[in-house]
């Protein structure tokens, strides 16, 4: 069994998903794993609703904030709202291969300028006290030997940073969707696990294609930590089942239905709509009987209620009593 106070499991940010609808019901399921905000750009904390943007529930601990920028003193201005705001951690992206990433030139694009993120780092941990940390690829187009990636991070650790999360694969710009991005290009665990013994004084993570409890105690051999995305937000199940990396029981559904109703009623209270918290429910009970059912039951309701939730539930537990 692997040690896991000298490990780490975290769910990977998502954009859309991993909102703090998303991550308070994924609190319920394991109160270990680190949990990451979707990326947010720093025009949107300068300049939008940024209460907003960075609210979460105390619950949520530990949680990092991922930010997309490539200016300096924006990129530390947010890293201090990050601090100011109670987040455990800002993560810098390294790795988002979308237009809209490319368009303002950061995400997988500062790949290829390794001083910048340098100077990043450097700067934003000067100013809080917080880790950052950055989550980048195995290479960007053309540059995707392990040379490229292994001077990348020597020369971002030379500014400061420590803690690095790699998505075992390529991001191509030119031609590949960020879907494409996520399936098409090769996973490439080994050189993630060379990166580590390459450089053992650093903390290295791992990303991509990881889907079961067996894949995370296998990667755990070699490295320091394991980031899951669509397969925990899929199957949020999953994150119950990890409880046993801890040697801790894993809550049944109906136990992590029973803590969430009070906070929907709270919520619907407070006048948010539950069709955009209950988008994330729809694969609480994927793999079990009547689990169709519940999310045709949760899926575009505009009037949804919480007893119409509860009554849905009834329905897929009562086919499933051990759940």
């Amino acid at each position: 069994m692997v040690d896991m106070t000298k490990k780490r499991l975290s769910v990977a940010p998502m954009i859309d998903w991993t909102t703090t609808d998303y991550r308070y019901f994924a609190r319920l399921f394991n109160p270990n794993v680190y949990l990451y905000t979707e990326m947010i750009s720093t025009g949107a904390l300068l300049h939008g609703n940024r209460a907003r943007h960075l609210r979460f529930d105390n619950s949520e601990h530990p949680i990092v904030l991922q930010l997309g920028g490539a200016d300096i003193s924006e990129m530390t201005q947010c890293a201090e709202f990050a601090q100011q705001h109670g987040y455990d951690e800002v993560n810098i992206n390294v790795g988002c291969p979308s237009d809209r990433v490319q368009h303002n030139k950061i995400g997988a694009c500062l790949m290829v300028e390794p001083d910048t993120v340098a100077k990043l780092v450097k700067h934003m941990q000067a100013a809080v006290d917080i880790p950052v940390t950055v989550k980048h690829r195995i290479g960007i187009d053309d540059f995707d030997s392990y040379d490229f990636m292994s001077q990348f991070v020597q020369t971002v650790a030379d500014g400061g940073c420590t803690r690095f999360i790699v998505h075992a694969r390529t991001a191509w710009l030119q031609g590949l969707s960020p879907k494409q991005n996520r399936e098409i290009p090769p996973l490439r665990y080994e050189d993630v696990y060379r990166l580590k013994q390459d450089f053992p004084e650093l903390i290295i993570e791992i990303n991509g294609g990881i889907e079961s409890i067996e894949d995370i105690q296998n990667h755990l051999q070699h490295i320091d930590g394991v980031m899951i995305g669509r397969a925990f937000y899929h199957n949020p199940y999953l994150l119950a089942e990890a409880n046993i990396l801890w040697n801790q029981p894993i809550p049944k559904r109906s136990e992590i239905l029973a803590q969430l109703y009070p906070h929907l009623h709270q919520q619907v209270n407070q006048g948010e709509p539950l069709s955009t918290m209950t988008r994330h429910y729809l694969g609480l009970f994927q793999g079990l009987s009547g689990a169709r059912k519940w999310r045709q039951a949760l899926s575009g309701k505009p009037h949804l209620t919480v007893a119409d939730i509860e009554q849905a539930a009834f329905e897929v537990l009562a086919l499933n009593p051990d759940a």
